[in-house]
C-alpha cells in the first residue's frame, strides 16, 4: 500500500481537514493507495499557489523550460518499475501496458521539450501605413488538467507537458482510481527541478469531485481546462466551462470503427485488429470497438482473428506477463456480461471468451452482430468486440458512422486510393490506414469529433489550444486620423 501526497506550492501536504481516501485493487481488495481528500480550498489553494507561480515560469526563455522537461522526461523513465507496480496494483494493468505508457509519456515531455522553441506568431499585411501587424500567442495562465485511469502516465503527462511548454503553470486532478500512480509522475516533475507551484497535484475522494471540479473551473485564475474521459461527465465539464467562459480541449468517449474491405491484407488486419481491440483489456479510448468486415472475405479474417484473441495470456499482472490483465472494476464485467447476453439472445454467435465472473475478462469475439443488438452502439470499454459483416464500401462507411461518436478509426485495404476515399468519408478525428486504431504521437492533432469531444492535444494543435492568439501592432510613421 502507497501513501500519496498532494503537491501544493512546491510543498507535500495531507488535506487540510486530514481526510483520505483508499483506492483497492480490483481483484483481491486489498488496498492499494491511500491519498489526500482534498476538500474544496485544498483545490483552491492549488489554484492560487499556480497563479503565483505564472509570472516567473512563464517569463522564463525556451530553453530554460525546454531543459527542465528533458529532466523531467528521464526522471519518469527512471521509475518505470514503480509505475509497473502502481498500475498493477490500482487499475489490474499489465506489465506491458505500464511499461508502453512509461515510454510514450516520456516521448510526450521530449516532444514538449522541443515544441518550446515553436510557439511562434506571425506579420499581418496591414492597410495603415507603417503599421507593423503581429498575431502574438502568449501564455495563457493557470491551465487545470483532469486526468483519467486507463491510460494513467500518458493521459496525465499529456495534461502537464505542452500547458508547461507554452508559459502556463498546472493544477492536475488526479484520478481517484490511481493518485498512486498519477503521484509518481508528479514526483518526476519536482526532481526535474521546476519552481514551486508550476505544478500542482491535487486528490480527492470520488464522492467529493464534483465538488472540487466546479471549484476549480470556476475559479477566476484558471484560463484552461483539459478533461479526457467519458463522454456523460465530459458534458457536464463543457457546461459548467460554458457557465464561466473558459475555454475547453475534452477528449471523451469512442466507438471506433475497424473497417476491412474485401482487397484487405488479412493477417496485417488481424495483427491491427488484436492489439487495437485488446490493448489494456479494450480499456483505451481508442480501442477497436466495431469491426466491420466485408461479407467477401468475413470467413477467413474471422478464423484468423478468434485464433489470436483465445491465445491471448489472461492473469493476475502481479504475478507474471500477460496480455489481458485485470478490468478496473466489477462495474465493468456487469455491464460487458449484459452485453454479451443481449447479443446472443438476438442472434450473435461467440466465437471465444464470453461471460466473466471476475475482472480476468477473456477476449471476447461476438460475430453476427446487428444494430438490434447493444453492443453495436454502446461503447463496452472492455475486452468484449462485435464483428459487423457488411457488403461493399458504402455499406462499410455508414456502418463505420452509425454512431454518435468520432475519435479513432482504420481503414485496411491494398488499394491506397480506395482506402484514403473511404478513411475521408468516416466521421472521425483519427484514421489510420492499414494501422490499428489505437496508436498514439504527441506530436499529432490528437483529438474527436461529435459526442468524442473537441479540441486538439498534440503538436502546434495543442499549442494553439493552451495560448492566447493577440493582435498587437506597432505605428512606425505618423498615423493619418479622419478628424
Amino acid at each position: 500500500m502507497k501513501d500519496v501526497s498532494m503537491l501544493i506550492d512546491g510543498e507535500r501536504v495531507p488535506a487540510r481537514d486530514g481526510a483520505t481516501f483508499e483506492r483497492r485493487n480490483p481483484l483481491d481488495g486489498t488496498v492499494a493507495s491511500r491519498a489526500p481528500a482534498a476538500s474544496v480550498e485544498d483545490a483552491r489553494a492549488a489554484v492560487d499557489a499556480a497563479a503565483r507561480a505564472f509570472p516567473a515560469w512563464s517569463a522564463l526563455g525556451p530553453g530554460e523550460r525546454r531543459a527542465r522537461l528533458t529532466q523531467a522526461a528521464h526522471a519518469l523513465e527512471a521509475q518505470a518499475d514503480a509505475f509497473v507496480d502502481a498500475m498493477a496494483a490500482e487499475t489490474g494493468a499489465s506489465a506491458l501496458w505500464a511499461g508502453f505508457n512509461v515510454h510514450l509519456a516520456a516521448e510526450g515531455l521530449r516532444e514538449a521539450a522541443a515544441m518550446t522553441t515553436q510557439i511562434g506568431g506571425e506579420l499581418i499585411p496591414s492597410d495603415v501605413p507603417g503599421n507593423l501587424a503581429m498575431g502574438v500567442r502568449q501564455p495563457a495562465g493557470v491551465v487545470l488538467g483532469i486526468a483519467p485511469w486507463n491510460a494513467p502516465v500518458i493521459l496525465a503527462v499529456r495534461a502537464i507537458a505542452l500547458p508547461l511548454a507554452c508559459g502556463n503553470t498546472v493544477v492536475l486532478k488526479g484520478s481517484e482510481i490511481c493518485p498512486a500512480t498519477h503521484g509518481l509522475i508528479i514526483e518526476a516533475m519536482q526532481e526535474a527541478g521546476l519552481p514551486r507551484g508550476a505544478v500542482n497535484f491535487v486528490t480527492n475522494a470520488p464522492a467529493d469531485a464534483a465538488h472540487i471540479v466546479e471549484a476549480m473551473i470556476a475559479h477566476p485564475k484558471v484560463r484552461r481546462v483539459n478533461f479526457t474521459g467519458s463522454t456523460r461527465v465530459g458534458r457536464l465539464i463543457a457546461e459548467q466551462c460554458a457557465r464561466h467562459l473558459k475555454p475547453a480541449v475534452l477528449e471523451l468517449g469512442g466507438k471506433a470503427p475497424f473497417v476491412v474491405l474485401n482487397d484487405a491484407d488479412l493477417d496485417a488486419a488481424v495483427d491491427a485488429a488484436v492489439f487495437g481491440a485488446f490493448a489494456n483489456s479494450g480499456q483505451i479510448c481508442m480501442s477497436t470497438e466495431r469491426i466491420i468486415v466485408d461479407e467477401q472475405i468475413a470467413d477467413a479474417f474471422v478464423g484468423k482473428l478468434a485464433a489470436r484473441a483465445r491465445a491471448l495470456p489472461l492473469g493476475d499482472p502481479r504475478k507474471g506477463p500477460v496480455v489481458l490483465g485485470s478490468v478496473v472494476d466489477m462495474s465493468t464485467v456487469e455491464r460487458c456480461n449484459a452485453l454479451i447476453d443481449d447479443a446472443l439472445a438476438k442472434g450473435a454467435t461467440l466465437l471465444c471468451g464470453g461471460k466473466a465472473e471476475s475482472t480476468l475478462m477473456p477476449a471476447t469475439l461476438l460475430d453476427h452482430v446487428t444494430p438490434a443488438m447493444h453492443l453495436y452502439h454502446d461503447e463496452s470499454f472492455g475486452p468484449v468486440k462485435p464483428i459487423v459483416r457488411v457488403r461493399g464500401d458504402e455499406a462499410a462507411i455508414a456502418c463505420a458512422n452509425d454512431n454518435p461518436y468520432g475519435l479513432s478509426s482504420a481503414v485496411f485495404s491494398r488499394d491506397s486510393a480506395r482506402a484514403l476515399n473511404v478513411a475521408r468519408r468516416i466521421e472521425s478525428g483519427i484514421c489510420h490506414i492499414n494501422g490499428p486504431t489505437v496508436h498514439d504521437e504527441a506530436q499529432m492533432p490528437f483529438g474527436g469529433v461529435k459526442d468524442s469531444g473537441f479540441g486538439h492535444f498534440g503538436g502546434k494543435a495543442g499549442i494553439a489550444e493552451f495560448t492566447e492568439l493577440r493582435w498587437i501592432t506597432l505605428q512606425t510613421t505618423p498615423r493619418h486620423y479622419p478628424f
